[in-house]
């Protein structure tokens, strides 16, 4: 009880909503230097492709605050706020579903992010056909909440901001009706977090296999340390 007491001491959540255009660009700011890395008590934590790809802050704030411009309305963006209404924590998804672009769509210095896209792409495209072969159907809009990204700039009581930000998001899809929660795990720290917090886990398609994106087989991303992460996993939840 006493690190949930102080947590509530040193952080507030909210749901950001369309008309805090100020919030939306420190949540945006968040993120990116989150993904880009951050010094956590003297180490440095990131996420693993971001890092091998070399993607720089000011094409991914660029990235992050066009998704959240998007995404905010639909009550899925939730952040943590110090004392000093700076956002040091954010959990953002939507109820979209998965969408296939299958080309290129990032160009100059940020052209490397393709590489990320066609990751998930990988991932949700197989996904999304196990999901048909098992219900008869595609998936639709509004059906399931994606959880698309978590960023953590805060050196103490991390976990704890991503537990109560994703408790937020979780009971709000749950209360809307939503069938499941699905995201791209791309970390073992980030798979941890979510199993132990949120209960989600590594999916499994009807052969019994996990959905995965291996590194070692991605000629762009097979440098990144197997110590650190082997590949970006599909995790869900249903609610």
């Amino acid at each position: 009880m006493l690190a949930t007491h102080e947590t509530q001491d040193l952080y507030t959540y909210e749901i950001l909503k369309k008309d805090q255009a100020e919030l939306i660009q420190k949540a945006a700011a968040c993120l990116a230097q989150s993904f880009i890395g951050v010094d956590v008590a003297g180490k440095w934590v990131q996420e693993p492709m971001v890092g091998q790809l070399n993607l720089n802050y000011e094409d991914f704030y660029a990235f992050t605050k066009e998704y959240l411009d998007t995404a905010v309305e639909q009550g899925y963006s939730a952040v943590a706020l110090d004392k000093d209404n700076q956002v040091v924590g954010v959990f953002t998804g939507d109820t979209n579903a998965p969408e296939i672009i299958g080309e290129d769509v990032f160009e100059g210095s940020f052209s490397d992010m393709n590489v990320i896209l066609h990751v998930l792409e990988d991932v949700d495209k197989r996904f999304m056909e196990d999901y048909k072969k098992r219900n008869g159907k595609d998936i639709i809009d509004g059906e399931m909440l994606h959880l698309f990204m978590v960023g953590v700039t805060a050196e103490q009581e991390r976990h704890e901001i991503i537990k109560q930000l994703g408790n937020k998001l979780f009971t709000k899809a749950a209360s809307a009706g939503l069938k499941a929660v699905i995201c791209e795990a791309t970390n073992p720290k980030s798979i941890r977090v979510l199993e132990k917090y949120h209960d989600m886990k590594k999916y499994q398609d009807s052969d019994g296999n996990h959905i995965v994106h291996m590194y070692k087989d991605n000629s762009k991303l097979q440098a990144i340390s197997p110590n650190t992460a082997d590949g970006t996993y599909i995790l869900m939840r249903e609610l």
